[in-house]
This record gives C-alpha cells, structure tokens and sequence, in this order.
C-alpha cells in the first residue's frame, strides 16, 4: 500500500498499477477486517491522487504529458482563437431552375413538378389576398432550396394577371397613375388609358359632360373632348378600376363646375325640342321652324314673332356662341 504514492510520483501509470496490485492483495490474501481493508483502500487511492499531477486546464493551448518511456512530450491543442478562425462548411448550394418569372402560375407549377421540384406559392404583394385559380395569377419571383431529406423545393411568389410585380417580394404593389386628359379627344384619352396596361379595355366608358346631352353612335364621338376623368388624375389605376370619360362636342366647352354646384350642368336647349341648341339641324327644326315660318331667328319674317326673340339679345334670346348656326 505504501508503494503506491511512491511508484506514483515516478510514473502516474506505474502509481495506478500499484494500486490495483495493493487493492488485490488486500481484499484477496489479506486476514483484516471488512472495515481495515475498505479503509486502507481508500487511504490508497487518496495517497496516489494527491502525488499525480494537477489535470490541465481548459482551452490551454498546449497539454503536457509524459510517454511511458518517461519520456516528456507535447501534445497541442487548438485554442479558441484559432477554433473561431477556422471557416465553417460552405453550405449546400440551392439547386438550379429555370426561370418561371412572368409564366403563368399554373404552368410553372407543372413545369418546375416535371423537373423533379417540391412546388410552393404565395402572394408576392401587401395584400391579403389568396391564390384561387392559379391560372389567373403570374409568377414574380422564385426561390429555390432543400428540405431535411434533401428534396429541392421552389416557391413561387405571385400577382393577379395584369398586377404589376412589386420591386421585392412582399412589397406594395407599384400601380401606375391616371394620367392629364382634360380637353384631350376621347379616342387620345381612352388609347392613353388602355397604354396604363391594367385597366382592361371594357372597363373604359364613355358618358356625357352635360345632363341634357346625348351621345351619337359609337365611333362618332372619337373627336368629342374629355371634361371629366373618374378617377381624376393622378389616382391610381388597377385592375379593377373602371375609367369614365365625360366627353363634350368640340363646338361647346366644358360645363363650370362651380355653376353647376358639383352636379352636371344643362347645355342651352332654347327652342325646348329637347336637343341642346348645337344638334338642332338648320334650317328644318320642328320647333324653331313653327316659330319662325322661314328657318332663320334673324330673317325679316321672324323678327318679333317670338317673345325675347331675335337676334343676338340676353335673356331667352338666340344669343349662344358655340352653336353651329349661330
């Protein structure tokens, strides 16, 4: 038992096989008591740790130890430093795609499944919408990448058909402005609308800038001049905006809409055919010509036939500037 710290402070290998000699001995050959040879066991085991040498600490860089031989040798280890200097594993690069941007989303979903991908989708704008109906939505953008059995995956970020992309995926949907198209013909303004490139084409209509006027058939009215936009200038212009053109006769102007309170105004109807004045055909208007024999407000036979009648006066007079025949 007492040549276990010895041989330890020569050899920690020779200490420990001298203590499992010692231990063998005592519980084998040894007459003591059960109590002696636990206790000298322990005293044995207490002996040899404390002449072994203290364990190194942790995160030295260098360990020293000694080979069996006795001779002292160095073992290094990294140190912490140079472990956060070593470069990680460059990750597993994302799989290749062809390039679905600006398919249809239910063809890219086939095509990307054909080509052996796990296929997803998402809106690609701010809004809250849901993707029903895949074949009226467009891809945007797409990203690739692995599941945890290493099957590539694509995910496909989409709009409506006719949505512009937004510039990032996820961000506001880019909508263009409606543009300045007071006075412009209704054949420039409904070509400048369509040019936008969202609103479709049966969403662009055509209405009158007086209550009281009426428009000719279509393709008659092509060189008839916008008064009013809805949405006014400036708005934004989606798919799902519909465009109104208040259109005037190049003859008239358009109606003040300070006079008219807001609401549409009355062109001048003075003969009360229900026409305004410019489309009454001249001469051979029923009215006007029950109320001068001869066609013309202004003749010798008309004059003072017609209370306030006559040529170029106030009031219900045949005073109106951007009439045909005036």
């Amino acid at each position: 038992m007492l040549a276990v710290p010895l041989l330890g402070l020569i050899n920690q290998y020779l200490g420990f096989l001298a203590l499992i000699a010692a231990i063998v001995l005592v519980w084998k050959d040894s007459s003591w008591q059960k109590g002696a040879k636990v206790a000298a066991t322990i005293g044995a085991m207490a002996l040899l740790g404390a002449v072994l040498p203290d364990p190194p600490e942790k995160g030295s860089a260098a360990v020293a130890q000694e080979d069996p031989k006795g001779a002292d040798s160095t073992v290094t280890s990294p140190s912490p430093s140079a472990a956060e200097d070593d470069p990680s594993p460059a990750p597993k690069p994302r799989p290749k795609a062809e390039d679905y941007r600006g398919m249809r989303l239910d063809e890219a979903r086939d095509k990307a499944e054909a080509a052996g991908f796990g296929v997803g989708d998402h809106n690609a704008s701010d809004d809250d919408k849901s993707i029903w109906m895949r074949s009226n939505w467009t891809v945007c953008f797409q990203k690739t990448g692995w599941t945890w059995a290493q099957m590539k995956t694509i995910d496909f970020g989409a709009v409506q058909t006719g949505t512009p992309c937004p510039d990032t995926d996820g961000g506001a949907i880019p909508w263009p402005r409606m543009p300045e198209l007071t006075w412009k013909t209704w054949k420039s303004a409904r070509k400048e609308v369509l040019a936008l490139d969202v609103v479709p084409e049966e969403h662009v209509r055509a209405d009158t800038a007086y209550l009281n006027d009426t428009l000719p058939d279509e393709g008659k009215y092509d060189n008839w001049r916008v008064c009013v936009t809805d949405p006014v200038e400036g708005a934004d212009a989606t798919v799902d905006t519909w465009v109104t053109l208040e259109l005037t006769h190049p003859e008239n102007g358009c109606p003040d809409p300070r006079s008219s309170g807001g609401d549409k105004a009355d062109l001048p109807d003075r003969d009360d055919d229900g026409d305004p004045d410019y489309r009454d055909p001249f001469p051979g208007d029923r009215s006007r010509n029950s109320t001068f024999p001869n066609g013309f407000p202004d003749s010798p036979d008309s004059r003072g036939s017609s209370s306030g009648g006559g040529g170029g006066g106030d009031g219900d007079g045949w005073n109106c500037p951007r009439t045909r025949w005036c």
